[in-house]
């Protein structure tokens, strides 16, 4: 088998797993996570597991078409983006993946307690055949137990975190990393690299709560699309990805403003929703455009989280959501974490990770995802 390639059960599922399993037979020193963006790649790398150090990180710009909406467009785009960016900042080039888009489902099932691990893998199988809407043979599937408790008979049972994702699309993901001369030792939801960025219940993140029971939070990266994710003592209850995202709302200004969509994006970062728009000079008709775009894009935001927050709440025997984090590249527009507050009507605050704290917080913000994806757990 060549180096870095997947490894296969019998059913031919590639053993390439959402942080749950991971690739590497042996724990590394030091690993680099790759958060890829229609807009940018963002990588940083892990030097003390232990300590969650972060180490050298990057933010390089990727061409249009070759990332839409999480999916990989054009892998040998994206193999050369890759090549340039470790060739120029010397990154390790063990990998962690990160994916984010509509092709990858997460369910929690509730089995009866299931000691064995090889019993439990059936049963995970046979309950996802009903559960995820997506054909098993299709799929790479891996699972976790998340918590094990008493039913209301009695008996013991457990919640399992399962998640399933297209083959292809994980496998078009690997071959375009290997392809840029790189070492994949691993794939994993960009949901749960988020929470181990920002959740301080984990181990080794720091933490002034003592005894106090860890809260039900909110997760929500704001960047090309809009990840989310609700954990609980650093455990991922429920995640999904809206295809609606910043890059959206800048798409849509450049579109209707006839400017380049880099412009609409520092456009949308410099007039926010905080400051009179006769602040901001000559060019009122600009000024204005971004300003009604944000308007409107926070609007259809706040919808998109309730809708989750209603799909969270549906399922059996959930936590209320106590509070929401905002994090990503969306959550530094001026104002909008304010309007995202007023329109849930919870808490919100937005974090960055203590080990990016010496960054600009732009950029710290565009790299929480890639930190995560690096830790190891």
């Amino acid at each position: 088998m060549a180096a870095g390639a997947p490894a296969a059960d019998e059913r031919g599922n590639a053993k390439y797993a959402f942080h749950l399993q991971m690739l590497s037979t042996h724990k590394k020193t030091s690993s680099v996570g790759l958060d890829i963006a229609s807009d940018s790649i963002a990588a940083t790398e892990v030097t003390s597991q232990a300590g969650r150090a972060a180490g050298r990180t990057a933010i390089v710009p990727l061409e249009p078409g070759v990332v839409r909406e999480g999916d990989l467009v054009n892998g040998d785009a994206l193999a050369d983006a890759l090549k340039d960016l470790f060739g120029r900042y010397k990154l390790n080039k063990s990998v962690r993946l990160g994916v984010a888009n509509q092709r990858v489902i997460v369910r929690t099932l509730q089995l009866p307690l299931i000691e064995d691990s090889s019993e439990l893998e059936a049963a995970v199988r046979f309950r996802a055949q009903d559960a995820i809407p997506m054909p098993l043979d299709q799929a790479v599937l891996d699972h976790r137990v998340v918590a094990k408790r008493n039913g209301a008979d009695g008996n013991r049972l457990m919640d399992v975190l399962t998640v399933a994702a297209r083959r292809d699309m994980v496998l078009s993901l690997v071959s375009a990393v290997q392809a840029a001369g790189l070492n994949p030792v691993g794939v994993d939801l960009s949901a749960f690299g988020m929470i181990r960025a920002l959740d301080t219940s984990i181990p080794g993140a720091s933490s002034e709560l003592g005894d106090v029971p860890p809260a039900t939070t909110l997760y929500c990266h704001l960047g090309d699309v809009t990840n989310l994710a609700v954990a609980r003592g650093g455990e991922c209850l429920f995640t999904r990805v809206s295809p609606f995202g910043v890059e959206t709302i800048a798409d849509q200004l450049a579109h209707r403003d006839q400017i380049s969509i880099d412009d609409a994006r520092d456009s949308l970062m410099e007039v926010g929703l905080e400051e009179e728009l006769e602040l901001f000079g000559d060019d009122q008709d600009g000024v204005r455009a971004a300003r009604e775009a944000l308007e409107e894009g926070v609007t259809k935001l706040v919808e998109e989280l309730r809708m989750s927050m209603d799909f969270y709440g549906a399922q059996e025997e959930v936590t209320p959501i106590d509070t929401v984090v905002l994090c990503g590249t969306g959550s530094t527009i001026p104002g909008l974490p304010e309007r995202v507050q007023a329109g849930l009507g919870l808490g919100v605050s937005c974090e960055l990770p203590a080990a990016l704290s010496q960054l600009d917080p732009e950029d710290a913000a565009r790299l929480t995802v890639s930190y995560g994806l690096a830790l190891e757990r």
